[in-house]
């Protein structure tokens, strides 16, 4: 297969993950026209519309979506393959990527990061955090988060926690206006800040278990947010209960700002697990980060 077709076919990555001929061209070194030459170029070499251009914009079409989901992380794991091969007589260099929840980025990433980065000088790292089930593939991650130990196909895990604890949560003055709920179902005359989960798409019902038995609830509130630090600051204002992480609330609850409600209906799930596809284990600066992180740091 020609050269020029394998250079067509990663200038379309670039194209596609930069939604922008100008940017792509920027970092291919390459002029507009040249680059969209090679665009008009390979989609009639396939036979397919690749790109849907506009004035304001450029998106991938439906066969290039399929088209970038077929290259781009092959295109990543050659750029990896590459780097690590150059740093092989050298320390763990590079820049990792990871995506997880905001809360597990600043009570269990963060405090094992900073041994990393300072053992590491030539290692930088990436945090991007949201509430979605991002393909960390696609996106180009290193390393994703996620509750429990169950992982896509290809994939390592390793555990960051042994588990994770979920409290509901009240101010002393919310508990002095509404008396403690005796059952789940006493939630129902209770206000709550509450969360919308994007792969939910609903306010997430709060999944509660006691025993062996568990019961989803959905507490009324006047407040939805989209991140669990939004609601932290509801429930601190007084505005209603929370269903948080334990560790979010930890210093609130012993300092007395919270009080806990319903504990024994409070559920403890596996705790979050790193992962990371089983074709980059070879990185010597991912496998330094992974250790770096992992329960038994």
């Amino acid at each position: 297969m020609p050269r020029r077709y394998y250079d067509d076919l990663f200038s379309f990555v670039t194209i596609a993950r930069e939604g922008s001929f100008t940017r792509a061209a920027a970092q291919l070194g390459v002029s507009q026209s040249a680059l969209s030459q090679s665009m008009k170029s390979l989609e009639q070499r396939l036979g397919l519309r690749l790109l849907a251009r506009n004035t304001r914009s450029i998106s991938t079409t439906e066969a290039g979506d399929r088209l970038l989901a077929l290259l781009g992380p092959r295109f990543a794991d050659i750029e990896a393959e590459v780097a690590e091969l150059q740093s092989q007589q050298q320390r763990p260099a590079g820049t990792i990527r990871i995506n997880a929840f905001d809360f597990v980025a600043e009570y269990i990433l963060w405090p094992r990061l900073e041994r990393v980065i300072e053992r590491y000088p030539d290692i930088s790292v990436e945090i991007a955090t949201d509430y979605g089930l991002t393909d960390i593939v696609a996106s180009r991650f290193d390393i994703g988060v996620r509750l429990g130990p169950s992982v896509e196909q290809d994939m390592i895990a390793v555990a960051l926690q042994a588990e994770q604890r979920m409290v509901i949560v009240g101010t002393p003055a919310y508990f002095a206006k509404h008396d403690h709920p005796r059952t789940p179902s006493d939630l129902a005359d209770h206000q709550a800040a509450n969360l919308r989960l994007p792969t939910r798409g609903a306010v997430y019902a709060w999944e509660l278990e006691r025993d062996s038995e568990t019961v989803d609830v959905r507490v009324p509130g006047r407040l939805v947010f989209d991140t669990l630090y939004q609601v932290r600051h509801a429930v601190r204002r007084g505005y209603g209960l929370g269903f948080m992480p334990v560790e979010m609330v930890a210093a609130d609850i012993e300092a007395g700002r919270l009080h806990t409600t319903l504990d024994d209906w409070a559920p403890t799930w596996p705790g979050h697990h790193l992962y990371y596809p089983s074709r980059r284990q070879s990185s010597r600066a991912l496998r330094a980060v992974v250790e770096g992180l992992k329960l038994s740091a």
